[in-house]
């Protein structure tokens, strides 16, 4: 799982289990064993990220997000964290921004693509938001990308093109 020493490495395992029952508030007390010396571990940051996202603490998020980018450039996941956290604070641009300039790394990544749809839907191009959205199709499928575009608020605007698709 980890390269965290014993006990650590139990601890992230129950921080995992507890995210997994939707206690974020376990999950926190349970990340609190962690010696700080492994505070800064990439596995260690995406929890804690998982945390505040479950938490809805998004500037807490935005912040161990951009220090998991920093750590890990090549990880599409601090950038897809980052981009998203921005968003659910309002600066729906500045996600628009942390993303689209990565995109080209991670050419397999469908949810980046997904989510830029969500983005340009949300600051007002509705045409730019269905191309984003055509090309998670081709990475997800159809079917999946469209029954998740359908119950997405964020492109309610286009669910009558969204449905004809």
């Amino acid at each position: 799982m980890t390269n965290l020493p014993h006990p650590h490495d139990k601890h992230l395992e129950a921080v995992e289990g507890w995210l997994g029952l939707g206690n974020w508030h376990e999950a926190e007390s349970e990340l609190a064993h962690i010696d700080p010396e492994y505070h800064a571990h990439p596995f260690v940051l995406e929890l804690r990220y998982k945390i505040h996202e479950k938490a809805g603490q998004w500037d807490r998020a935005a912040a161990v997000a951009a220090t998991l980018r920093t750590t890990l450039p090549d990880n599409q996941w601090g950038h897809f964290y980052l981009a998203y956290s921005l968003h659910e604070l309002k600066r729906t641009q500045e996600a628009y921004d942390t993303l689209a300039p990565v995109l080209p790394r991670f050419p397999d990544h469908w949810l980046m693509r997904y989510n830029l749809a969500c983005y340009a839907c949300m600051l007002g191009r509705p045409e730019e938001a269905l191309t984003w959205l055509a090309q998670a199709i081709a990475l997800a499928g159809k079917k999946e990308v469209r029954t998740l575009a359908l119950s997405d608020p964020d492109l309610k605007p286009l669910w009558r093109k969204i449905k004809a698709l």
